[in-house]
């Protein structure tokens, strides 16, 4: 598969601004065709399947190992174009890649314009949303200050990836908690975005272990007129809801909070999870490879190792517990190194070899690294 390797990547190398994955390699995919289009700074995948389509978004960076991903095994065909060449990428069934390369045609598929425009963000300049104010992204105009244009398309990233879970669901009202919320900065400009741009009848508790941040929190809800936003002192382990929960918010839950925060989730069988965990020591501290021992030799390798692998875990559990999840690239609003956002979405037609193939392979991964984690201890 070198060759192959190779092709692609020659074919990315010219950043095409469309791609297109056919001719299922079986016939029991369930996807006919897969459409990629560039965006502004990322990628857009559309699967198309007999009746519903499926998006979803990847950076630049990630692309190469998604189209990977679907040929061979999945698809045997790729197309793509750029500004000025066409490329048609074929496998065979037993592995053997062939490239056809061109120059751009007439009849090319047209650019998407819209990475030329202006890009149309979730919150638009214009309105002062009175969270962004206090935290100095805004003007009193609702203009964005200058050197707050990064945690503006930050903030309106993350934004896009629940707007992206949620625009599909048709949801009247959604019942939310923020677990380990902190300052809630992100809190209240999600309160915002459902109530106001969605229209939804949000009702949404941040839950946090520090009294005087809880006290603030509350108090700037009062002063934003936030009536259904409300902050609780507490600890996610053992938290009981209220209400029905909807949707589970974990930014930065330290460690093991994560895996409680998860638990949760899935106890209550909330529809939507969002969840950007930090500070992973806890498999970093039973890392007992049998064969990698490389993996240990070097303590930066083994503690970002054992972070990717605790959240590849995670993953595959909450879907083995019927969520649709996905490991997503999330830059931090505090412009630290970037991490990885969980987002899982519950699927009651998941199919059951589908969760049972994802406990498997997390079950295999905790044998090979001598590894149990603390949400894997929760499920069972």
């Amino acid at each position: 598969m070198n060759e192959f390797s190779d092709y692609l990547q020659q074919i990315l190398t010219e950043r095409p601004y469309k791609l297109v994955v056919s001719k299922p390699a079986a016939k029991s995919e369930p996807c006919k065709r897969v459409e990629i289009e560039q965006k502004n700074a990322y990628y857009q995948i559309a699967s198309y399947t007999e009746k519903q389509v499926f998006h979803e978004n990847v950076s630049e960076q990630e692309l190469s190992g998604r189209c990977a991903a679907l040929l061979g095994s999945r698809f045997l065909q790729l197309h793509a174009w750029s500004e000025t060449k066409e490329f048609a990428l074929l496998l065979s069934r037993k592995g053997k890649a062939s490239l056809q390369t061109r120059a751009a045609q007439p009849q090319a598929p047209k650019k998407d314009g819209a990475h030329n425009r202006k890009k149309q963000y979730l919150l638009e300049e214009g309105t002062a949303v009175a969270p962004l104010v206090d935290m100095g992204v805004f003007t009193k105009e609702g203009k964005v200050v200058h050197a707050m244009q990064d945690k503006f398309r930050q903030i309106n990233r993350f934004l896009e990836m629940i707007d992206d879970s949620i625009k599909d669901l048709r949801l009247k009202s959604l019942r939310i908690i923020d677990f380990g919320c902190g300052k809630s900065y992100l809190t209240f400009v999600v309160y915002h975005y459902l109530t106001v741009i969605r229209k939804i009848d949000a009702e949404m508790i941040g839950l946090d272990l520090k009294e005087d941040v809880i006290r603030k929190c509350n108090a700037a809800a009062r002063k934003y007129g936030y009536q259904k936003l409300r902050f609780e002192l507490g600890d996610i382990n053992g938290y009981a809801a209220p209400f029905p929960v909807d949707m589970v918010i974990t930014l930065h839950a330290c460690d093991t909070a994560t895996d409680y925060a998860l638990y949760n989730a899935i106890r209550w069988n909330a529809k939507l999870i969002f969840s950007v965990p930090c500070c992973q020591h806890e498999l970093n501290g039973q890392l007992q490879p049998e064969h990698l021992t490389v993996l240990k030799r070097y303590g930066i390798v083994q503690e970002r190792f054992a972070a990717l692998l605790t959240d590849a875990i995670r993953g595959n559990l909450l879907t083995a517990s019927g969520y649709k999840t996905q490991l997503l690239e999330f830059v931090d609003l505090a412009h630290t190194p970037k991490n990885i956002m969980i987002r899982a979405v519950r699927s009651p037609m998941l199919p059951a070899a589908l969760k049972r193939q994802a406990k498997e392979e997390a079950e295999a991964a905790m044998a090979e690294f001598h590894v149990t984690p603390t949400l894997y201890r929760l499920l069972q």
